[in-house]
């Protein structure tokens, strides 16, 4: 044994390049774990740390994790033979006579000053994870903290005497694999100080991370125009470079490496370098919008791809540099939800400038990534979803803060759809975020909101808009309903009211205009601020639907499979507009609730259709009976429907009398309308 250490020792100080040296790595991990001498088991660990040319410049994690390995197999070996030997069995080599305890000392030992620390971390970081391998049994737990304790302390300084800017890279490597195997304690002895920084390098823009994005704008040069449509191929340089990226250490282990990431910004004591660390996020971010915008594959909206690219893309290269984007986008989610997190409960995360400060910033990041993040739905991560929520709530606070984001991202041009479909996704971005800030942000920049939405409001049924169409009739409804905007009302609602009744049913479907309907006729039922200055607004509106409605047709209109729908039966024209009058009738007053009603009833009469018919019929009975009315206007649907309401609703029987009356039901014994009581 001995003579087999010297020959080995002999040939890894003798070799000329590290290709060589690597050659010798199986002999040494085999050797090593049979040793039964301590102090030779020091003198290989000491050499196997000690002799550069197994490190070579600059440090590349394929070669570190050669090192890792050869402990990690070593410690695997060591133990195996050891529990064969207390089975009995007949071990297929020597095994070594050192008791565990005395054999993974005498590896640590070999830990000197002769070699960088952050080589000590890749050694124990290997017997550690070795040691709580499921293939074994669990070590002593004294065992196991002390290597807990000394792969800490061999991190904490690899990371304040670095031994270069890529001597880092190893000690977030060994952290990433070992990291859930350390106890509360251990972990707090972590320096998260040092360690923040080194973590958001190592997973944006190191080498063996994602490297500033810089790829991404370099993979247009591949993809080329055949026809009508584009290709890319999945041999080309810049598709090797993409599934490069996805198989290089901290990338494909991202996952746990943001995880990491957000323990250390929970566990951070200096609170700047959280604001560090997501202003370099959100540099990170920018130079991955920029480079997608840069390619010809962002010139092509996502409804149009099957048709204008090739079926390569589609299959192959296109889904693997989604997979990549998309685990990207949800560490930097997961990186802000910590943020998030403990801002909620840090008071110097939680003061005015802190606050708003970190609000914008994330919200300025989800915006550069919502090119990725429209494509996988922004609602199916709830992590996404407390980022973002959280980010505007903060906002709201700081109103002029919050005008000042929405002027930064509004477009220099409003007023046209844009051509390019990345610029119209970052309009969808601006629409859906500026409704969450109509009750707090002041008037003007409510309209200017108005403004960018009107383009979208009155496209002309392009399929590509359907998402931004939606969106534009929320956000202009959301404006409406905000108290400080009723001076607005009068000089935007008319015309938009307009567009509304010209653009369905050709390009608004049921729901939408139901919606829409509905939400006007509240905002502008009395006492509100609109009823005031457009009293008869309400009115008009229902008189407009009954217009409508006597011309309309009663043929089914299409359904868009796009957006589900509460009722599966199929709607027509002329069923939409009364369902539409009906859904209004819980938010107007009761003068003009008395009016409606029998209209309603008429209206209800003239739909031939019986399937129709008897939907809208049990609409009308639904709004009367099951609580969508306060108690004043329910006493009066009562009183109509037993005085004559019924047999006009169900037999389109016309009652001799005026239907409602003065008089309302009540209880037998109740007090009446004109009680002093």
């Amino acid at each position: 044994m001995d003579r087999s250490l010297a020959t080995l020792l002999r040939s890894m100080q003798t070799s000329p390049t590290h290709e060589d040296a690597y050659r010798l790595l199986p002999s040494a991990t085999s050797l090593l774990s049979r040793l039964s001498n301590p102090l030779n088991v020091k003198l290989l660990s000491s050499q196997i740390l000690e002799r550069d040319i197994l490190y070579p410049r600059p440090i590349l994690l394929t070669d570190v994790r050669q090192i890792f390995s050869a402990f990690y197999t070593a410690s695997l070996r060591f133990r195996e033979a050891k529990r064969a030997q207390v089975h009995n069995q007949e071990p297929q080599q020597p095994c070594s006579t050192l008791s565990e305890t005395e054999w993974i000392t005498a590896v640590v030992q070999g830990a000197g000053d002769s070699s960088p620390r952050w080589r000590h971390s890749i050694m124990i970081g290997a017997l550690l994870l070795a040691m709580i391998s499921p293939e074994v049994e669990a070590p002593f737990s004294s065992l196991r903290q002390k290597l807990e304790g000394a792969l800490v302390k061999s991190s904490n300084l690899a990371m304040q005497q670095p031994d270069g800017s890529d001597s880092l890279l190893p000690v977030v490597f060994v952290l990433n694999h070992t990291f859930h195997l350390l106890t509360d304690f251990h972990k707090a002895q972590l320096d998260y100080d040092l360690l923040l920084p080194i973590l958001v390098d190592a997973a944006f823009f190191s080498p063996e991370g994602l490297e500033h994005g810089y790829w991404l704008s370099g993979i247009d040069q591949d993809v080329r125009q055949v026809g009508q449509k584009f290709t890319w191929s999945a041999k080309s340089r810049s598709f090797e470079k993409v599934k490069e990226i996805k198989s290089r250490p901290h990338v494909a282990s991202l996952g746990a490496l943001s995880s990491l990431l957000g323990y250390a910004i929970e566990h951070v004591n200096n609170r700047a370098s959280i604001l560090h660390a997501v202003n370099r996020v959100d540099d990170f971010a920018k130079i991955v919008a920029a480079g997608w915008r840069q390619g010809k594959l962002s010139e092509v909206d996502r409804s149009e791809e099957a048709e204008f690219l090739d079926s390569e893309i589609l299959s192959s290269t296109l889904p693997t540099l989604l997979h990549v984007l998309r685990d990207m986008m949800f560490a930097i989610i997961i990186t802000l939800r910590s943020v998030f997190g403990r801002l909620l409960v840090d008071p110097y995360l939680a003061a005015d400038q802190t606050a708003q400060t970190l609000a914008i910033r994330s919200l300025h990041i989800l915006r550069s990534l919502f090119f990725v993040s429209h494509r996988f739905g922004q609602n199916s991560s709830s992590q996404y979803v407390f980022v973002y929520f959280t980010a505007i709530d903060i906002l709201n606070q700081y109103p002029p803060a919050a005008e000042n984001f929405l002027a930064s991202i509004r477009p220099a041009v409003v007023g046209q759809v844009p051509p390019h479909p990345l610029d119209r996704l970052l309009d969808l971005y601006l629409l859906n975020t500026a409704e969450h800030f109509t009750l707090s942000i002041s008037a003007a920049a409510n309209e200017s909101s108005l403004h960018a939405a009107r383009p979208y409001i009155q496209s002309q049924g392009d399929r590509r808009l359907g998402e931004l169409y939606e969106a534009a009739h929320s956000l202009t409804l959301s404006v409406f309903a905000a108290p400080q905007n009723s001076d607005l009302v009068p000089n935007h609602l008319p015309s938009y009211l307009e567009i509304l009744m010209a653009s369905f049913p050709t390009i608004l479907d049921a729901r939408q205009f139901r919606l829409a309907i509905k939400a006007i006729i509240r905002l502008s039922a009395p006492p509100s601020l609109v009823s005031r200055s457009m009293p008869l607004l309400q009115e008009v509106i229902l008189d407009l639907l009954v217009q409508r409605f006597m011309n309309a047709s009663e043929a089914i209109l299409p359904s868009d499979p796009h957006v589900p729908i509460e009722n599966p039966r199929p709607l027509s024209e002329k069923s939409v507009l009364l369902l539409a009058a009906i859904d209004s009738l819980p938010h107007i007053p009761i003068m003009l609730l008395e009016n409606c009603l029998p209209i309603s009833a008429d209206l209800l009469h003239k739909v031939q259709d019986p399937i129709q018919h008897d939907m809208c019929q049990k609409r009308l009975w639904d709004v009367m009976s099951n609580g969508e009315m306060d108690v004043e206007r329910a006493a009066f649907c009562v009183n109509w429907w037993g005085s004559g309401g019924r047999e006009f609703v169900l037999f389109d029987e016309l009652p001799e009398d005026d239907f409602g009356g003065s008089d309302f039901a009540t209880m037998s014994g109740g007090l009446g309308q004109g009680s002093k009581l």
